[in-house]
């Protein structure tokens, strides 16, 4: 279950208290006070962890505190200091005060931590109190309570491009054709109810990760369909693929779509609409009226958009938009040498 939004809460771990405390020894008949300090509580971090790709295991698991310092002892010995608790997310996770919605960090990057909640501070034994006037304190300091703090997670997904588009438009089965990923494909909408991720591999030890968007209809960006819930995952990406069916089995017209999905995303982000974009042409297999590609193609190139026409079910014409992907990326430097950061395979 794909789960990219989870509140939790945190709580460092309470300092311990000091202590009072005198020595007591045969043959030391004023040994003075002796009382040790109390030690630190724990802190509780978050880390980003690349084998995460999902915020489920925080869904069920939602408190999340620091081990208390233990308490001070007699011959001036101190506490010891509480154990941190590390709790572990995906890359891509962008934490939010729960209350005023603040951004508080944005985890981008594997083994990145933030310090969520600070352990308390240890109290004082009353051998820390003592003077050249008050030589034997009869007391001692309690130990601090550490910080809490309500917290709201949000995972955006990293990935290099996006396949946006209308419910049933191939996007699926196009990052079926070109990575690993083994999506969900069925001739109905909203087939893909969670992003998917794939990776491509482009040769040269050279990849680049893309981002199934669920389908996206007029008024998403309202919440209409699934929209308002994924179009998040579209903001981390450097490049758009926007998926349009030219063929007339679904029964929509190409130009009407085209043109739905990109006021969407730019009423969502205006900074979506400046997003470069490639304009992608499917199902050319299934194409029974060579107008409707055509007039998307005229549209496109007005737009001053690359176009390309595929059929990823017939893999006709996806090595060469590959080759397009790749080029954009390099051109606007967003592909580099890199390890595989998804569950997916490389083909």
């Amino acid at each position: 279950m794909f789960i990219d939004r989870a509140k939790i809460y945190v709580r460092g771990g309470h300092g311990g208290n000091g202590v009072t405390a005198f020595r007591r020894e045969k043959f030391v008949p004023r040994g003075g006070p002796s009382g040790g300090d109390g030690g630190r509580g724990g802190d509780v971090w978050l880390e980003a962890d690349v084998s995460l790709n999902t915020l489920l295991h925080l869904r069920y698991n939602p408190e999340h505190t620091a081990a208390r310092g233990r308490h001070g002892e007699g011959s001036n010995r101190s506490g010891r200091e509480g154990e941190d608790t590390l709790v572990r997310v995906p890359i891509g996770t962008q934490v939010f005060h729960a209350e005023t919605n603040d951004l508080l960090c944005d985890l981008k990057e594997d083994g990145a931590r933030w310090l969520a909640a600070r352990g308390g501070r240890g109290g004082f034994g009353n051998s820390h109190f003592t003077t050249s006037t008050n030589r034997a304190p009869r007391y001692h300091q309690e130990g601090s309570a550490g910080e809490e703090l309500e917290l709201q997670l949000e995972l955006k997904l990293l990935a290099d491009v996006a396949l946006v588009g209308f419910p049933n438009a191939g996007k699926s089965t196009l990052i079926s054709t070109i990575s690993a990923a083994k999506p969900k494909i069925a001739d109905y909408p909203f087939t893909t109810l969670e992003p998917n991720l794939g990776v491509v591999d482009v040769g040269d030890f050279r990849t680049f990760v893309a981002a199934d968007i669920p389908g996206l209809i007029e008024g998403a960006h309202t919440g209409a369909g699934l929209g308002d819930k994924f179009l998040r995952h579209v903001e981390r990406t450097k490049l758009l693929l926007h998926l349009v069916d030219v063929s007339s089995a679904q029964g929509r017209d190409p130009i009407s779509d085209y043109e739905i999905i990109n006021r969407e995303l730019e009423a969502y982000n205006a900074e979506l609409a400046e997003r470069p974009q490639i304009v992608v042409a499917t199902k050319i297999d299934a194409l029974d009226e060579p107008e409707r590609l055509e007039s998307l193609r005229r549209l496109a190139n007005k737009d001053g958009k690359p176009f390309y026409a595929i059929s990823a079910a017939a893999n006709q014409g996806v090595r060469e938009l590959v080759f397009a992907v790749v080029a954009k990326l390099d051109e606007i430097g967003a592909i580099e040498i890199r390890s595989v950061q998804t569950s997916e395979a490389v083909v």
